[in-house]
């Protein structure tokens, strides 16, 4: 493994987490409604936990779904069932004044870890993208560096959105939109819970 390799790898999870899916959606909203510190706890929570799925994919659990597809189907199913909700909660709380969805640091940071753990295509989109990445047989230092650069990315890229999202111009923009903009962050949050659900 090179520097080229490690450089690949972050461009591609940088255009990851970037893409519109729930993580990305979730850390907006929550440092929004709830303030930098709420918005940093939640990245943190995304990060940690998608950095322990890479290690996992690096490790060999995609075999354990490969082999066992019922487990696949059954933590799909239930993260399908939790964003869902999420997106409910999100729908019927959009009228609400913005002081009314604030949560402690401690809870943001746990909603993090839930949200990708309840999302088992994180380690069949990670081993994937580690096969055509890095050069097979790597050994435990170059595998335990890669996801300390995960991890590390990503708590970087949601600790930059919370403090961009927490500045008083973009804040006092969602105000004006917040019953909208809420409301379409559930729409897709819903949509793409219904989508894991029913996606074979």
């Amino acid at each position: 493994m090179d520097l080229t390799h490690l450089i690949a790898f972050n461009i591609a999870l940088l255009a990851a987490i970037a893409s519109p899916g729930p993580a990305f959606l979730v850390a907006v909203k929550t440092t929004l409604t709830s303030g930098r510190s709420a918005g940093i706890a939640v990245g943190l929570g995304l990060g940690l936990m998608a950095a322990l799925w890479t290690a996992a994919a690096l490790f060999g659990l995609e075999v354990v779904f490969v082999a066992f597809p019922w487990a696949y189907t059954a933590v799909k199913t239930i993260g399908a069932l939790y964003l869902m909700w999420i997106a409910y909660g999100m729908w019927r709380s959009a009228r609400a004044p913005l002081n009314a969805d604030v949560k402690p640091a401690r809870h943001a940071f746990r909603q993090g870890i839930l949200i990708n753990l309840m999302n088992p295509k994180s380690v069949l989109f990670a081993a994937a993208v580690l096969v055509v990445i890095f050069p097979p047989n790597m050994t435990l230092g170059e595998n335990l560096l890669v996801i300390a650069n995960h991890l590390v990315v990503e708590w970087i890229v949601y600790t930059a959105i919370a403090i961009g999202m927490s500045t008083e111009a973009v804040s006092r923009r969602y105000l004006r939109g917040k019953v909208w903009l809420d409301r379409v962050a559930a729409a897709v949050l819903g949509a793409l819970g219904l989508r894991l659900l029913l996606d074979r």
